[in-house]
């Protein structure tokens, strides 16, 4: 981890007592704990807002031009990978 810095935090019993039993049970620190917990929530809401960022984008994509696939040719397109045929995603049309 480069560069790290402190930050403090301030948890209520409960959940310090929570962090502190799974360290134990995991042989790490609480601080170990806490620092993965928060990285991992990061990474998840990172993708979860370039998920979002990306509906966004398609979305004003479609309400400017109109092209788009049906459910249905999805739908097929999609049953051929689950077989494991290489199948080119449906065109997009009006």
């Amino acid at each position: 981890m480069p560069n790290p810095s402190t930050t403090s935090l301030k948890l209520d019993v409960e959940i310090k007592e929570r962090v502190r039993r799974l360290a134990s049970a995991r042989r790490r620190s609480p601080h170990w704990v806490m620092r993965e917990a928060i990285e991992e929530y990061v990474e998840r809401e990172e993708k979860r807002e370039q998920f979002r960022q990306d509906a966004l984008a398609t979305w004003a994509h479609y309400q400017t031009t109109g092209l788009h696939a049906t459910a249905e040719e999805t739908d097929a397109w999609l049953a051929k990978l689950e077989t494991g045929k290489d199948a080119a995603p449906p065109k997009c049309h009006d």
